[in-house]
């Protein structure tokens, strides 16, 4: 498994950053000529060392002003690229075959054009991929692609890394200063960004300290939430100050939009241009702007990272729900509510929960979460959502919401009827049939309340009685 580290430079000279931007600039052009030969069917049947060929064939290459490996790899990159938007296409294709094709010879046929790339003779397959796969255009002007025997570092007296990467001109090497005593290896792929450069490389996560970490021997079941990243099935709490995180940054969001667009709307009306002009220069910038978020973003990043490797360090086998679905109908939460929940990444937790169980050896398992935080986890009656309690009125129970769900996801794992495909009108008619059959089973009451029969077994998520 390979992961991508990123580094920063430090205290970059002007004249080096406009260098390289110019560099970027006309690598970008590269890019476009790429994406407009080759981004539809066209170049379907090529790879890139054909183009290549063929550029240095008919000249193509002298137009754009760079070093050979500079254009080189810019077009191995951006014909990659090309490559999976082209199998992402592929993906509904797939489907509509299996809706047409029931003869199983025809369907293997018409599977085999599309891998084999020969699907433009075929009518139907050539009409789908038409609809699918719409052609590309390129929008990236600064990103430099340097080969991995292209560069090299080494560090000063002072101990800090500077790196050295091919200019516009031959053996006229740009040598950046990093943020970091750790030498970049392979491929680098170097992005401008607000007068920095940020370096990306991958590595092999083996390599990693937190690989090296051993995960715990638990199955554990997990929920997602907003004031915290996760939520297991033993009642912790982890990533607690995820929550607070959100609701500020969304907060200052909305109160620095509000600033902005009363600056812009007086830059717009004024009569005076030099005071229009000083308010866009000064005050309507985004350099300030885009720091800000990649600051929040790395605060969050930080916080459910940790979460789940809190998480993992007592689960051998994580069950989650699937957290690349997107979920639509819920009830409106009001404006406050909704654009603060538009900030919640759950992205970032879906990608955490894989990328930290494939380095510890854990096994991450998704499950159904349909109707998981609202069914009482003891008999399954669906019961009432207030915040973050969930009130069972067969059980008589208020329990808390999060650690609810997280028992329900861990008795989905390997639950025979409710797998992870079934819908959720399905799983909501499964949930009540088995609530009326627990009910019809129920004792007697007695005169103990139900938290206390049960305050040695679940001791964490009893809090109160109805």
């Amino acid at each position: 498994m390979k992961v991508t580290r990123v580094v920063f430079s430090h205290r970059l000279n002007p004249g080096k950053y406009a260098r390289l931007e110019e560099q970027a600039r006309r690598l970008g052009r590269v890019r476009t000529e790429v994406w407009q030969r080759y981004g539809s069917v066209t170049g379907a049947a090529l790879s890139d060392r054909q183009v290549r060929d063929r550029w240095l064939a008919d000249g193509t290459h002298h137009r754009f002003g760079v070093l050979a490996n500079a254009w080189k790899e810019t077009l191995r990159d951006a014909m990659a690229d090309i490559a999976a938007h082209r199998e992402a296409a592929k993906i509904p294709v797939k489907r509509a075959v299996h809706a047409r094709a029931t003869d199983p010879a025809e369907r293997k046929r018409m599977f085999t054009a599309l891998k084999a790339g020969t699907w433009p003779a075929d009518p139907f397959l050539a009409r789908q991929m038409r609809q699918h796969w719409q052609r590309g255009h390129n929008r990236t002007h600064n990103q430099i692609v340097v080969r991995a025997d292209q560069h090299n570092t080494r560090a000063d007296d002072r101990g800090r890394l500077w790196l050295a990467v091919p200019g516009l001109k031959r053996r006229q090497l740009v040598k950046i200063p990093l943020n970091t005593t750790v030498t970049p290896t392979g491929t680098l792929r170097l992005i401008l960004r607000n007068n920095r450069v940020e370096v990306h490389y991958q590595i092999d996560a083996a390599t990693m300290a937190s690989s090296q970490r051993p995960c715990g021997t638990a199955t554990v079941g997990v929920d997602k939430g907003y004031t915290e990243a996760l939520t297991d099935s033993d009642g912790q709490h982890h990533g607690t100050g995820l929550g607070t995180l959100l609701t500020a940054e969304s907060d200052r969001i909305k109160e620095r939009n509000r600033r902005r667009a009363k600056l812009r709307s007086i830059a717009n009306s004024t009569a005076d241009k030099a005071k229009a002009d000083r308010i866009r220069k000064n005050n309507l910038g985004t350099v300030k702007r885009d720091r800000q978020a990649a600051k929040h973003q790395a605060r969050v990043r930080t916080e459910i990272f940790t979460a789940v490797h809190a998480a993992v360090d007592k689960a051998a086998v994580v069950v989650a729900e699937d957290l690349t679905k997107t979920f639509a109908g819920h009830k409106p939460l009001g404006r406050n509510m909704n654009r603060r929940l538009a900030g919640w990444t759950k992205g970032v937790t879906a990608e955490a929960l894989k990328n930290v169980s494939e380095r510890r050896g854990s096994a991450l398992v998704h499950v159904n979460a349909a109707y998981t935080s609202q069914a009482c986890h003891r008999c399954g009656t669906l019961g009432r959502r207030n915040g973050d309690r969930l009130h069972c009125t067969s059980c008589r129970v208020v329990w808390q919401a999060d650690v609810n769900a997280a028992i329900n996801v861990l008795q989905r794992h390997g639950d025979p009827d409710i797998t992870l495909h079934t819908p959720h009108r399905v799983v909501k008619q499964i949930v009540q049939q088995r609530a009326d059959r627990h009910r019809s089973r129920l004792p007697l009451p007695d005169s103990s309340p139900p938290c206390k029969r049960r305050a040695e077994s679940e001791p964490s998520e009893c809090l109160t009685l109805l």
